[in-house]
């Protein structure tokens, strides 16, 4: 229902709002959206926002497209990852001015795929393949305000063991487009016609909403072949911010004090006994194979829960000046045994891009520490559980729930685990971001994990929030923030793989290869027309005037 003329504007510019009216709205949009997530969850704002861009840029040239959405992304950044400020005000504002870079570049392609017909489905599109590359580029990324993150308390929360994350992202941006394109339809034409723009959209929506709450209906879980019950210990932590960990190895005698507390409930019958307890990311501050001290704190809270102890360590090495943050497996009479190092560390945090070259220009980062360095094999450990055998393990270690690709591996497995996680835990420090967002939102992506597996999920954090999620993403245990905690659950040990499992990185490929086919049509239809040429006499010269 355009009324574009070929080559030209979506619409007239009669009854457009004025450059300042339109700035106001760009990050009037970038706030409904930043809404619609943690810790505000008016998760039905997201298709409101995305659609007020998308009406914004539309028609517009790239220019203007890539101004609104970079004011988009500066607004919706603010208020979605300003948790990052705890850790400098410079790198909060670092990160939004530059990571919204990449939002201006969706605002930049949606200016140029509205040209095309049927540029609902083109927009939608565009936004997977935003997120796909700032969920990579640079420095690993930073995928973690993508729109299907909003979904976890929606309807369409039933589509993610289904098109996985992507998917459901793609599906909210085409809601979203379509109710752009309803806009649009509405105020350019009368009658009929803007019944037929309404009734189709709808539809849409009544379709979409529909499917997708008859698929949470459907059960995707395999049966268990088994149940183990794990023990979760969240021990707290002395501080705040980035001195949360007080003084060294006090978070390791936390872990190994609430392990007694754990353990005494349990031997008095209030909870079940565990077969493994399961500790945070980072409840060792030292290496607790090479410190002598922290080895014995370890050593002594295994011996006390007389079961193997996943510990959430900090190891040193492989090189000089770098450490790695790792998932060790501790037994009672072997000692250390399996190991799992976090792949996707968290730039500026973890490890300094550019480290010899930044050093110098910003001292305050010399606070990172050592070099943390990635390892590079899915979080799988296949491990004896003490009465039922060989068992896999997955671990994901706090950022790395953001990452499709590294769900995916865990689940799937390799050769050298012998397949994919049985029964799932998350071990996670968010001790530094402790009363901001960012705990509300890493919770959020946890229960699409869930969700998108159909595997429990029991997740231990040095100070909340820790619990235990069933795979329809309902919580059935949480902790409170900063104070010590701890549980035991039985969990079902399984082995299936859900569509989003399967297919997920072909859903993903398929969408970005159909992002980049719309931009290619987008941008051949746009290009300048060609002169006409002059006619050419039989000289091969132009005749003179």
């Amino acid at each position: 229902m355009s009324t574009r003329a070929a080559g030209g504007p979506a619409t007239s510019s009669k009854g457009r709002p004025s450059p300042g009216a339109r700035r106001g709205l760009a990050a009037a949009a970038g706030i409904l959206t930043a809404l619609a997530f943690q810790p505000y969850n008016l998760w039905p704002l997201v298709v409101v926002g995305v659609a007020l861009l998308t009406v914004l840029v539309r028609g517009r040239t790239l220019r203007q497209g890539f101004g609104t959405g970079y004011l988009f992304g500066v607004a919706f950044l603010a208020l979605t990852v300003s948790w990052t400020y705890v850790i400098a005000v410079p790198v909060a504002v670092l990160l939004v001015v530059v990571w919204a870079l990449w939002f201006a570049g969706v605002g930049l392609v949606t200016a140029l795929v509205t040209r095309l017909p049927a540029w609902p489905l083109w927009v939608a599109a565009e936004w997977v393949l935003g997120e796909y590359l700032y969920s990579r580029v640079p420095w690993g990324g930073f995928g973690w305000t993508r729109l299907a993150f909003t979904q976890a308390d929606s309807p369409l929360a039933g589509l993610f063991p289904y098109v996985a994350t992507t998917g459901v992202s793609f599906l909210v941006a085409l809601l979203a487009a379509g109710l752009a394109w309803a806009y649009s339809a509405y105020r350019t034409t009368t009658g009929r016609q803007r019944l037929q723009a309404v009734a189709v959209v709808t539809l849409a929506y009544v379709l979409a909403v529909g499917g997708a709450v008859a698929a949470r209906a459907v059960t995707h879980t395999s049966q268990p072949t088994d149940t183990i019950t794990v023990g979760m210990v969240q021990g707290n932590v002395d501080g705040v911010g980035l001195e949360a960990f007080g003084r060294a190895r006090s978070v390791t005698n936390n872990h190994m004090s609430e392990t007694v507390t754990l353990m005494a409930k349990a031997r008095a019958g209030l909870l079940p006994v565990p077969d493994f307890v399961l500790w945070p990311e980072n409840s060792t501050d030292i290496d607790p194979i090479l410190d002598t001290e922290t080895n014995q704190v370890v050593s002594t809270a295994v011996r006390v829960a007389n079961v193997p102890i996943l510990v959430g360590a900090v190891t040193e090495g492989p090189g000089a000046y770098e450490r790695q943050t790792t998932a060790l497996w501790w037994d009672p009479v072997t000692g250390p045994g399996a190991i799992y190092h976090k792949r996707n560390l968290v730039p500026f945090g973890e490890w300094i891009p550019l480290r010899a070259q930044l050093l110098p220009l910003v001292p305050m980062l010399k606070l990172v520490g050592a070099q943390s360095v990635p390892g590079n094999s899915p979080g799988v450990l296949s491990v004896d559980v003490p009465q039922h055998g060989t068992t896999r393990i997955g671990v994901m270690i706090c950022f790395e729930l953001a990452y499709d690709q590294t769900v995916r591996e865990m689940i799937q497995g390799d050769a050298s685990t012998g397949g994919g996680a049985q029964l799932v835990t998350v071990q996670s420090n968010n001790a530094t971001y402790a009363g901001t967002g960012q705990i509300s939102q890493q919770w959020a992506i946890t229960r699409i994990r869930a969700m998108e597996t159909q595997r429990e999920i029991l997740v231990a954090t040095t100070n909340a929030l820790s619990g235990y999620i069933r795979p329809d993403g309902t919580v059935v245990y949480e902790t409170h923030q900063r104070t010590p905690a701890s549980t035991s659950v039985i969990m079902p040990v399984r082995n299936g793989l859900t569509s989003a499992m399967r297919f997920g990185a072909g859903i993903e490929l398929a969408l970005v290869a159909i992002a980049v086919a719309a931009l290619a049509a987008a941008a051949w239809r746009s290009r300048p027309a060609r002169a006409k040429a002059s006619p050419v006499g039989q000289n091969g010269t132009a005749p003179s005037s």
